[in-house]
């Protein structure tokens, strides 16, 4: 069972996450959506303080229905 948790964040905040807190090791290793404007994190336990105040925590199938949703804004057509 994966317990990593997820947040989707707007791509302007990503200045402001503590990389120590989450599993992605630098901006460079984040995955955006198709314009740019939106990425996520992962981590474990408690929300990290780096985390915008109200994002929403994904489980594991729900940040995957997100970014793998044919209308959604992740996947792009080269990718399907």
């Amino acid at each position: 069972m994966n317990s990593l948790k997820y947040v989707i964040i707007n791509a302007s905040d990503v200045e402001n996450i503590n990389f120590d807190c989450v599993k992605e090791t630098g901006a460079d290793t984040l995955r955006y959506n198709t314009d740019g404007t939106k990425t996520f994190v992962k981590f474990c336990g408690e929300t990290p303080e780096c985390i915008p105040e109200g994002a929403i925590v994904y489980d594991h199938a729900g940040i995957l229905a997100i970014l793998n949703d044919p209308e959604g804004d992740w996947v792009s057509d080269e990718e399907i």
